[in-house]
């Protein structure tokens, strides 16, 4: 397929999209079903037209003047691949399977539109109704967040520090530009073009043998901070695939127990395949059997409980970007009951001294600090704990990235702008017991702008 038919496909794929109500995934798929004679790098790059196309949905249409599924492939082509309006031009020119020609209100758009004086929403390419809340958080600063949360999110390993080091895994994928995380030391990314399609990492050898997964660098920074230990019982109360388990049995050395499960069990049916390729050894998965609860020999056992808890998922945007789109807020209002019930199981699982670990992947403070207030004034057995003692795990790069990240009482909240991950709120809750030496610890840890591994 010509670059122009590869566009006219896109603009019929996001009419489907528009008119059928369905999730782009869906649309694409039926689309290249019925369509055999499109080749996998012509399905790649019609998929990577529709998906920034929709990333910037509101900005293109407020461009364009228009919202419909042309005006939306032509707002992108300026604002994400940034073409002029020449070279758009040469790609709609009727030819062929090309787009119809630019008529004079589209071309004057694209050489003189603006988004000068734009609301937030629009300029960071995020649902209106969003924008109060989204304010909430980042006041004046909300659209420059929108809009990194609408740029193409790179591919982010993480090294199976069970099987091999960092740097020979960053040799065997040398060829695809791998470079190191900013943050994770067991952290390799490869960046992107806005037309590259994603590597066929599964097949590489490395991937084959276990010593690497696919997992954005903010989730396994998430992991790092549970803080767990050698010989800890471990407790991943929301496991699904199984990728903060794998990293957790990393960093423990297979030594201790993870108890993993979820409360879906079909989410965790991925998790025994990566486990066995991972070589993790130190996991048990507790498949929910529908009459009484598979934790309930671990109450008041458990050092960690982790709880990458179901959510929003705003923070996930970049990757799945019609996804905010199709949000509603009642969808809002169901993570945050599931969210506090998840917090408070919990608790009857954490022994003296033990800490639970709350995540999610969404920004909004209704599902971060505001559920961690509301567990704090039930609980006053519990602290939130301060940041300095929270990123402790990440070593010499724990100031640095207190300082990229935005911190609160309650946790950190990551998000591509400010710490060029996936968003990601991380919270780590403790039992009174442990407190006090823990504030006095962090006192004595964090001098001068350096912190003391200990």
């Amino acid at each position: 397929m010509t670059p122009g038919a590869r566009l006219s496909a896109a603009i019929e794929v996001l009419a489907e999209i528009e008119e059928q109500r369905r999730p782009a995934a869906d649309a694409l798929k039926a689309w290249g079903l019925a369509r055999r004679f499109a080749g996998s790098g012509d399905r790649a790059a019609i998929a990577g037209l529709v998906y920034d196309a929709l990333r910037r949905k509101a900005s293109a249409a407020c461009l364009m003047g228009a919202d419909g599924p042309r005006a939306l492939v032509l707002g992108m082509l300026r604002l994400e691949r940034k073409l002029d309006a020449d070279a758009i031009a040469r790609l709609f020119d009727g030819s062929g399977h090309s787009p119809a020609p630019l008529e004079a209100n589209e071309r004057a758009a694209l050489e003189s539109g603006t988004l000068a004086g734009a609301p937030p929403w629009v300029a960071g390419d995020y649902p209106e109704w969003l924008d109060a809340h989204l304010a909430r958080v980042f006041g004046a600063e909300r659209a420059a967040e929108g809009a990194a949360l609408a740029s193409r999110a790179p591919l982010d390993l993480r090294v199976n520090a069970l099987k091999a080091e960092r740097e020979r895994v960053a040799a065997a994928f040398a060829h695809l530009g791998a470079e190191p995380t900013r943050w994770s030391a067991q952290g390799l990314r490869i960046r992107l073009d806005p037309q590259a399609k994603n590597p066929a990492v599964h097949a590489e050898p490395a991937f084959i043998k276990g010593l690497v997964e696919v997992q954005d660098e903010g989730s396994q920074l998430a992991a790092l901070l549970v803080d767990a230990r050698a010989g800890q019982h471990v407790v991943d109360l929301c496991a699904g695939a199984g990728g903060k388990t794998l990293a957790l049995a990393a960093i423990m050395g297979n030594q201790g127990q993870i108890y993993a499960t979820d409360s879906d069990k079909r989410r965790l049916a991925p998790i025994h395949e990566r486990l066995a390729r991972a070589g993790a050894r130190n996991v048990q998965i507790l498949t929910p059997k529908g009459v009484g609860d598979v934790l309930a020999d671990l109450a008041g056992r458990a050092d960690r409980v982790l709880i990458d808890a179901p959510c929003t998922g705003i923070g996930a945007w970049r990757r799945n970007p019609d996804a905010k789109w199709r949000m509603r807020p009642g969808a809002l209002d169901i993570r945050v009951q599931e969210q506090a019930a998840l917090i408070e199981r919990a608790v009857g699982l954490i022994k003296p001294g033990g800490r639970i670990v709350y995540v999610t992947c969404s920004l909004l403070d209704e599902e971060n600090g505001d559920q961690v207030r509301g567990f704090l004034a039930r609980h006053p057995d519990f602290i939130a704990m301060p940041g300095a003692e929270v990123t402790r795990p990440l070593g010499e790069r724990a100031l640095v990235f207190q300082h990229a990240a935005l911190m609160t009482e309650e946790g950190l909240l990551m998000t591509p702008r400010r710490t060029e991950t996936d968003g990601f709120f991380v919270s780590v809750l403790m039992r009174r017991a442990e407190a006090a030496a823990a504030a006095s610890r962090t006192q004595s840890d964090v001098t001068e702008g350096t912190v003391t591994e200990w």
